[in-house]
């Protein structure tokens, strides 16, 4: 196949598994909107985004083997048509029950995208090509959620909710009729049918739906406090158990777990999950912060974190240039240990800050995603034979977004827990001694008196007052430490990256390939 025609498709499918990942987070800003939409309440509509985030984490692993059963080419093909499809109804939904379940299918169609485009990467090109390729994919793998927010906003606040789906809809019919005129690298084979691990997949789906689940709902109703999400969290444990115990027994298990013996692929994993960590934590804590704190709405909060896909995307040339000549690994290393150094400067936030102050971690972030995922990507799967590059390749992207939901609850946790504490201890400072406080409710009664002739009730409103900023301080402190835990985390990636096996900068390709 000529190299225009192998760019042009992989291209089509890059842009199949952006608008998969861009819709992760799209509805982020905007279930409000969808809930007022649909008359839900707060419970139900998060749901949205929930059912979307099981339902794609339950496919990730399982597409490399429906890969093999029906072909990279026809499989994208399907996806495509079915993510266009609930894309479509999703849009026309009408009431919260068909937003869900439509959701639900969106997620499990468009989740079997994306882990195919980085196996077709590895078919479709060679040594220098692969680096700029993994850079491509690297890039729109951390972009797409970063963006989701901001896109969601502008849309919301521009249009209506119901245009988050319809936009899927021209890319999506594109993806849909070009894929199978030019992506023809591997052939069904339907006799998998037949020795299929049904068990396995049966064991896996329980697994990581109960796991997506309880780590969703767990930081809203007081984790094992709860009794549904005690159950989820015992079914999730078992079935993990079970699956575990099966994929390394049966002979042609669902997901290629004995890949995790070669040192690079197990490591690549574990980076993988920490980077999940970082974009997907970072894209939930800097939204909540401008909106709890800030009061920003959702298109203030997409311009004030928008710096961040910018910077991303400035990096991706400069990446590429220096993929072909450096040692990936120090790529690496240098990726995490920045991205570690943006949660550092997120740590002195206070409650003034907006786009202007959140410009230097931002774009540290989006330098940092870049160099992070794309040099994790060659190091991980480049040196896999292409047998088990389908299979390896779901459990690789699956630990991405694993990390991500553990670390989204994480924080969630953080936040719940540690606003408390900081609000107690900024409370012990509030006492009859404090001249600051006592000037502050004099002022602020006085204040109030000349709107009102009630005395005490301008007394107690001041108190209120009091109240609120205490809060917000104690808010303002929660999520710096929330961002100084994921900055732990990537100083401990940091220092394992050496423990990877060297890789060579890319010779140049050769006169005949392809």
């Amino acid at each position: 196949m000529p190299l225009s025609a192998r760019v042009l498709a992989f291209a089509t499918m890059c842009v199949g598994m952006f608008i998969a990942l861009l819709d992760i987070q799209i509805v982020s800003a905007s279930l409000r909107d969808i809930g007022g939409g649909l008359s839900a309440g707060t419970d139900e509509t998060v749901w949205v985004q929930t059912a979307y985030l099981i339902a794609e984490i339950i496919v990730i692993p399982l597409s490399g083997w429906l890969a093999r059963v029906m072909s990279t080419r026809w499989l994208f093909a399907a996806s495509a048509a079915g993510f266009t499809l609930t894309s479509l109804l999703c849009g026309i939904a009408w009431n919260i029950q068909s937003m869900i379940a439509f959701r639900a299918a969106q997620g499990f169609l468009g989740g079997s995208m994306i882990p195919m485009v980085f196996t077709t990467a590895f078919a479709f090109f060679e040594e220098r090509q692969r680096v700029a390729a993994a850079a491509i994919i690297g890039g729109l793998a951390s972009l797409a959620p970063t963006l989701g927010p901001t896109v969601g906003g502008w849309i919301t606040d521009h249009y209506s909710w119901h245009w988050l789906f319809f936009i899927n809809l021209v890319p999506g019919v594109f993806v849909t009729i070009v894929v199978p005129l030019l992506v023809k690298i591997d052939q069904p084979d339907w006799s998998l049918l037949k020795g299929a691990d049904y068990l396995g997949i049966v064991l896996m789906a329980l697994f990581l739906g109960c796991l997506e689940y309880t780590l969703e709902e767990g930081p809203r109703w007081d984790w094992f406090g709860d009794r549904a999400i005690l159950a989820t969290a015992w079914i999730s444990g078992l079935a993990g158990i079970g699956f575990l115990w099966r994929s390394l027994t049966y002979a042609n298990p669902v997901v290629d777990l004995r890949a995790l013996k070669e040192r690079n692929f197990a490591l690549g994993c574990f980076f993988s999950f920490v980077t999940g960590i970082g974009i997907f934590a970072t894209i939930y804590l800097t939204p909540l912060f401008l909106g709890q704190v800030r009061g920003f709405s959702a298109l203030q909060t997409g311009l004030a974190i928008f710096s961040t896909g910018l910077f991303q995307v400035m990096s991706i040339p400069f990446y590429a240039f220096l993929a072909n000549r450096v040692d990936l690994r120090w790529l690496l290393m240098g990726g995490l240990a920045l991205f570690a150094l943006s949660m550092w400067n997120f740590a002195p936030i206070t409650h003034d800050w907006g786009g202007a102050q959140l410009l230097l971690p931002q774009a540290l972030r989006g330098m940092a995603q870049q160099f992070a995922v794309a040099p994790t990507v060659t190091l991980t799967l480049g040196a896999l034979p292409p047998s088990r590059l389908k299979q390896a390749s779901g459990l690789f992207n699956l630990m991405r977004n694993l990390g991500g939901a553990i670390g989204i609850a994480a924080c969630a946790t953080i936040l719940n827990d540690r606003t408390n504490l900081h609000f107690l201890r900024l409370a012990e400072h509030l006492n009859l001694g404090n001249e600051a406080m006592a000037r502050f409710l004099h002022e602020s009664a006085a204040r109030l008196a000349t709107l009102s002739d009630q005395v005490l009730d301008d007394n107690a409103a001041a108190a209120r007052q009091l109240w609120a900023l205490t809060m917000r301080e104690a808010r303002t402190l929660t999520f710096s430490d929330a961002f100084l835990a994921i900055c732990l985390c990537f100083v401990i990636a940091t220092l394992l990256v050496p423990l990877m096996h060297k890789v060579a900068p890319p010779k140049a390709p050769s006169a005949d390939a392809h």
